[in-house]
């Protein structure tokens, strides 16, 4: 079973071939089951209308006969159907008459004898003798019955009253007509049927493989993608604007997104170990001084000491710095609650003041709640500040909060410090990760580079937007951070 299920076509061409196929074939079916009934339908009926009207005019003139015993009745009635002689392709002229032999064009076929004919057998001249008295049993009105010698028959008959007594009259024709003509229609089908059936397969089999053409394209730049190569492409013709070019261009685009995803990711890594390697160089090389002395003496290991607590702490605010950025796609990331901004905003605020000698200013602050999560946007707000902080100078240094509502549901946080400012060719890089906009800052003083990717990903998680734009005054720097979810309304229950 499993060796002919491999030899199957499998391929998107035959399958559609023999789809194709499977549909034309039913169709066809259906189609000669109604054309083959039908015709034999309606033969048969324009049948049984010949036959009333004869078997109505054989009627007629038993009746306008003067005979009125069962000799003249017979007299009648071959006189009458002496002028119409049984062929076999005309019809079949009876009546049955209480008294005398049947009346017919085609006496054989009710009085055929006991005798063998040439070439037939006992059994052929029992059955015909069996066929004759199943004939010479009345049935009124329409039935179909086997005739020695012509084959199958269709008959009417109905009784009739000559004088006082009452005869059966009855008229048949043959089926073969009937016959013919249905063979015809299977023949006809079956030459049209295999015909179209050819040409439809071939049609099929074309269009599959054009079809299918750009699917094996595509299928092989996946193999190669699957193997590790992000480069090739799929490439469609220019004029096509059909699915296989949707899909095309989709997977185009997933590539590239991929490529630029790996690229990142390869950034990211690489950014990363450099960040976490520094650390520990200045650790290892740190406790090999310590480990050259034989007798250390307390203020260098204390010297080691505290060498050591710094950059552990610096390793550990980039874990936790990475692990923020590898959560926030998580859908736990967040864990909104209405915010009253007024309160949470002057408490946030006045913690930050106390974290350096800057010049902190607070503009004013709308009344209303904020649908956020509390940390999250704690988080961001101390970032960018820090972010200002770090570029301002001591004890000068303005470093700014504007908060202000924007319609129809949105609240704009605005950090502002008079620092050196963001170029304008920067101000979408500062919010990737591990950026700096001065090469030559020292890690110690500015960081990792991740707080304002951080800033990028809180915003996004709260569906909303941070961007740097010029500073109203054109001096230092501005950074905005706009969420949804901001009501102005007194949201007392909440």
């Amino acid at each position: 079973m499993q060796a002919i299920k491999s030899a199957l076509p499998s391929s998107l061409r035959w399958r559609l071939t023999l789809w194709v196929a499977g549909v034309m074939l039913v169709s066809a079916a259906a189609v000669f089951v109604v054309v083959y009934k039908d015709t034999g339908t309606q033969l048969r009926s324009q049948i049984d209308r010949d036959l009333t009207g004869d078997t109505d005019q054989l009627a007629r003139s038993l009746t306008a006969s003067p005979a009125r015993t069962p000799a003249e009745i017979t007299m009648a009635a071959t006189t009458y159907m002496r002028v119409q002689p049984y062929t076999p392709t005309s019809t079949l002229m009876f009546v049955m008459i209480p008294g005398a032999p049947t009346a017919s064009n085609h006496p054989e076929v009710f009085n055929g004898g006991g005798e063998l004919g040439e070439h037939e057998t006992r059994a052929q001249q029992a059955r015909e003798l069996s066929q004759e008295r199943q004939l010479r049993v009345p049935r009124i009105g329409y039935s179909t019955q086997r005739v020695p010698d012509v084959g199958k028959v269709r008959i009417f008959e109905r009784a009739v009253t000559v004088g006082a007594m009452q005869a059966i009259a009855g008229a048949g024709e043959p089926l073969t007509n009937v016959d013919r003509a249905q063979e015809g229609v299977a023949k006809a089908f079956v030459l049209a049927g295999a015909i179209v059936l050819v040409l439809a397969m071939l049609a099929s089999y074309l269009a599959g493989a054009r079809v299918s053409a750009p699917l094996r394209r595509m299928a092989g730049v996946a193999t190669r993608v699957d193997a590790g190569d992000l480069a090739p492409r799929m490439e469609t013709a220019s004029g096509r604007a059909d699915e296989v070019r949707v899909l095309a261009d989709a997977f185009n685009h997933m590539l590239d997104r991929l490529a630029e995803a790996f690229a990142s990711q390869r950034g990211f890594v690489a950014d990363a170990s450099h960040e976490l390697r520094t650390p520990l160089t200045v650790i290892r090389g740190q406790l090999e001084v310590l480990a050259a002395q034989e007798n250390p003496s307390g203020e260098d290991v204390r010297r080691v000491e505290r060498l050591v607590q710094a950059e552990i702490t610096r390793v550990s605010r980039l874990v936790d710095d990475l692990l923020v950025l590898a959560r926030a796609e998580q859908t736990d990331f967040l864990r909104p609650e209405w915010i009253d901004v007024r309160p949470f905003v002057d408490e946030l605020w006045d913690g930050l003041s106390l974290t350096a000698d800057r010049r902190f200013e607070l503009g004013d602050v709308p009344e209303g709640y904020l649908h956020a999560d509390p940390d999250r946007l704690a988080q961001a707000l101390r970032d960018l500040a820090s972010n200002s902080i770090e570029h301002t100078a001591e004890k000068t240094g303005l470093v700014r909060l504007e908060v202000e509502p924007l319609a129809p549901d949105k609240i704009r946080f605005a950090v502002l410090d008079d620092g050196p400012g963001i170029p304008v060719a920067e101000r979408e890089r500062v919010f990737e990760r591990f950026h700096r906009t001065d090469p030559g800052r020292s890690r110690a003083v500015g960081g990792a580079g991740l707080g304002l990717a951080i800033v990028r990903a809180i915003a996004e998680a709260h569906a909303g937007d941070v961007h740097a734009v010029d500073p109203l005054d054109g001096i230092g720097a501005r950074v905005e951070l706009v969420l949804p979810g901001f009501e102005v309304t007194n949201l007392g229950g909440r």
